[in-house]
């Protein structure tokens, strides 16, 4: 149960979705005070009366909870509030938070892609905690979720510097995956963004899986060319990047020219499509829903500081114009993009 030092922290937690209600039954099973902001008031009556039952490789449980339907209405008191929107509606989600949250209040935020300077604009700096949130979670209804794979928190200062908060939030966070202390966290973020620039951009605009995508030798290339163009961009920033997951060092992996080296970057990247071929790129689940995607906070990002610093990005720049259009409807969803982004 939870420790006595930070037993009586009051928990929020904006976004039921897969990951955020995930995090909000795990946290107020082992003992915490925590409110949910559901979609609507039937969701938020649902959670209260029947709870929220997640299943997957944790097993099962079913917790009910404090919960309301709309952001205007969460209580004033929370100490910490995690934001589990997708980073489409995080501004205006955060604009509403802003009345209601008391002026020492921490906000995590747990989206894809780098969102913590937008957030830090509305919210100020000072409050918000960047996380990475390196596991997979799925709704199949609004209260019935699955954790689909394992892995963990990072979270850390958005300015790197110490922060007595992040062992606070650290233990909280615990109890649901373990969390490790940063203090690079924007090089831990961009580790993820490059990723996610990857293999959910790319997928958006193909549409394929991603054990097909990486079976091609040109969306390998296309691979290849997002991470180089990226780390030119986090040069330009100051921004070390971190090792991905413990495994991925973008560095090393790019760094050698030649036959053998390029043989085990593309041997490296089909075993990784191998082993999560049915892996489904969630940008290209939101295209297929009729949303808009992240891609403003992933190859967007790196696009618009590439801009600013006078970089050629012409792979991530395609990759991030295609999604643009395929979300106005000029533009469909297809292999053969790819040829498209291999001509650049």
């Amino acid at each position: 149960m939870v420790k006595n030092e930070i037993a009586d922290m009051k928990v929020g937690v904006v976004g039921a979705g897969a990951i955020g209600g995930i995090c909000a039954a795990y946290i107020k099973k082992a003992g915490f005070d925590v409110q949910i902001v559901g979609r609507n008031q039937d969701h938020a009556k649902d959670i209260m009366m029947e709870g929220i039952t997640v299943s997957g490789i944790k097993g099962s449980l079913n917790v009910k909870m404090d919960a309301v339907s709309r952001i205007e209405d969460m209580a004033k008191d929370r100490d910490i509030v995690l934001l589990g929107v997708k980073a489409t509606e995080m501004i205006e989600a955060a604009r509403k938070m802003i009345p209601n949250l008391k002026p020492e209040a921490t906000v995590v935020s747990l989206q894809n892609g780098f969102c913590e300077d937008a957030l830090g604009e509305i919210l100020g700096r000072e409050r918000v905690i960047g996380c990475v949130t390196g596991w997979g979670a799925t709704m199949h209804s609004p209260c019935k979720l699955e954790m689909t794979s394992s892995g963990d928190f990072i979270v850390g200062n958005i300015d790197n510097r110490e922060d007595s908060r992040l062992a606070r939030i650290q233990t909280i966070l615990n109890y649901v995956l373990p969390t490790k202390i940063s203090n690079n966290i924007s090089g831990d973020l961009y580790a993820k963004l490059i990723i996610n620039s990857c293999i959910t951009s790319v997928g958006a605009v193909c549409g394929l899986y991603l054990g097909e995508m990486l079976s091609r030798k040109g969306v390998r290339q296309i691979f290849f060319k997002i991470m180089e163009e990226a780390l030119e961009v986090a040069k330009a920033l100051d921004i070390q990047v971190e090792v991905l997951a413990g495994k991925l060092n973008y560095y090393e992996f790019l760094e050698n020219d030649g036959f053998w080296a390029d043989f085990k970057r593309h041997l490296s990247l089909r075993a990784i499509g191998f082993k999560y071929r049915k892996l489904k790129s969630s940008s290209l689940q939101s295209l297929e829903r009729g949303r808009e995607t992240e891609i403003d906070y992933l190859n967007g990002f790196i696009t618009a500081n590439a801009e600013r610093y006078h970089i050629s990005t012409p792979v991530n720049n395609q990759v991030y114009q295609m999604v643009k259009e395929i979300e106005q409807g000029k533009r469909k969803i297809s292999p053969d993009n790819l040829d498209l982004i291999l001509s650049k």
